[in-house]
């Protein structure tokens, strides 16, 4: 009786299979194993794989020259700036954008702004921003899609051009000399690991607290983070000393001043409103003004907001902005097709197609609609190349990964692979065209902050 049960038991099971549609049954893997052709220049291929990263093997032997290093249009800069095991890209590449401007205004010889100082502050900031929208939504449940998106995100320290210009305006800016780096500035895993922690345990406090003590509680929860702050980057300054040298390496003077008199004196423009941010995204109609839900580094600050324009119209304002001598903020999927050694980016790098005997034909609207694509790190955009006809041949940006990547420091990109890979582009309002600026006067479409297209440079 009881091998009859059992038999019922295996043979209900393989009913059961075998009413489900869509798996791969006996005959559809007979079909594929049969499908396969083998072929002797195929096991070369697989021994190789076996072995060595894809990478390598699909290298493009006819690519492999330097390509020109010439561009007839370059922004003057000085100095290259390195990130090192951090997310700060974002932060990197606003400020070299000053840092620019400001070694050429006041015939610097060198300089380079602290990271660390408004690092500190971002953090702090990032932190409330979190309590208070788990104050916010703390009548919702755990499930709710807005609160599964805060505790998932916590903290960290990514970000856009936003929470440069927001930061700096409430909290100014110092030379690294001021605040310089730490090796938890430097290497910022393990401390984002112990602050995501924290938050996610003042998480759930917050949402049991009655709602008279939130804001006590709240204060309180700030002041631990700011204590583990301090210990892992230091106390940032209110008041600070800096000796000023020309271009010659004389002294031109020294004196004191606030990280907000220093910024008004050295730079003093308006980052909040005098810059636009410029968006290619296929997938979005264009012509049209969007904006972030939640996506921000302060509670009282700016999501973003941007104007999704056709690659061309880009290139316009990116042309005019470089032949100024002024470099922008510029945010691109640099992982893709990159020749690190040379610092080269160019969709000519890599063959995928002849290693694997298939095609990858989607084009970037179909890459951004698959998450195969979408924005990662940013840079500072410097040179642009151009032909007879004043058209775009390729472009130059200066990295953050240290002077000795890839070339000298900065990345050369082709402009077939500006069409394909670039997304963001923040310029100065000047350069603009009126007509695209008009566009801002449209009310905003609101985007969720979860879309995967938004994720923060890093």
């Amino acid at each position: 009786m009881k091998r009859f049960l059992t038999l019922l038991c295996t043979l209900a099971c393989f009913a059961a299979v075998a009413q489900k549609s869509g798996g791969i049954d006996a005959a559809m893997m007979q079909q594929i194993r049969e499908g396969y052709r083998g072929k002797a220049s195929d096991k070369a291929v697989k021994n190789a794989l076996a072995s060595t990263p894809i990478s390598t093997l699909a290298k493009n032997g006819d690519n492999l020259a330097m390509c020109d290093t010439h561009f007839r249009y370059q922004v003057k800069t000085k100095g290259i700036t390195d990130q090192k095991s951090s997310g700060r890209c974002w932060l990197f590449t606003g400020l070299n954008v000053l840092r620019a401007k400001m070694i050429v205004k006041h015939d610097l010889k060198e300089f380079e702004f602290s990271q660390n100082y408004l690092s500190f502050y971002d953090l702090l900031e990032k932190s409330n921003l979190f309590l208070q929208g788990i104050i916010d939504t703390r009548e919702l449940p755990l499930d709710d899609r807005k609160v599964e998106w805060l505790l998932k995100n916590p903290i960290g320290d990514g970000g856009q051009f936003t929470g440069v210009s927001n930061l700096i305006t409430k909290y100014g800016a110092v030379p690294k000399s001021a605040m310089p780096e730490t090796y938890q500035s430097n290497n910022t895993r393990d401390m984002r690991m112990i602050l995501s922690l924290k938050l996610r345990e003042y998480a759930l406090k917050l949402r049991e607290a009655r709602k008279g003590e939130l804001k006590e509680l709240k204060t309180a929860m700030l002041t631990n983070i700011y204590d583990i702050l301090v210990k892992c980057l230091g106390v940032p300054p209110t008041e600070f000393t800096w000796t000023r040298y020309n271009s010659k390496g004389e002294r031109v003077g020294t004196r004191s001043y606030t990280p907000q008199s220093f910024y008004a004196e050295f730079i003093g423009e308006d980052l909040e409103n005098n810059y636009v941010m410029l968006m290619n995204d296929p997938t979005r109609e264009y012509g049209k003004v969007y904006e972030i839900d939640y996506d921000r580094h302060m509670y009282d600050g700016d999501n973003w907001l941007y104007i999704n324009l056709p690659i061309e119209r880009i290139k316009e304002v990116a042309i005019a902005s470089i032949k100024d001598n002024t470099a922008m903020y510029f945010s691109c999927d640099v992982g893709k097709f990159f020749d690190r050694k040379r610092g080269v980016l160019d969709i000519s790098n890599l063959d995928y197609a002849s290693l694997f005997a298939t095609e990858f034909p989607m084009d970037k609207k179909q890459r951004v609609s698959t998450f195969a694509s979408g924005s990662s790190h940013a840079m500072t955009l410097i040179a642009v190349d151009t032909d007879k006809d004043g058209k775009a041949t390729k472009w130059m940006v200066e990295n953050s990964w240290g002077a000795n990547s890839g070339y000298r420091g900065n990345v050369i990109m082709t402009d077939e692979w500006f069409n394909e890979y670039m997304f963001r582009l923040v310029a100065e309002r000047k350069y603009v065209p009126e007509d695209i600026l008009k566009i801002l006067e449209q009310k905003p479409i609101m985007l969720p902050a979860w879309d995967p297209m938004f994720a923060p440079e890093e």
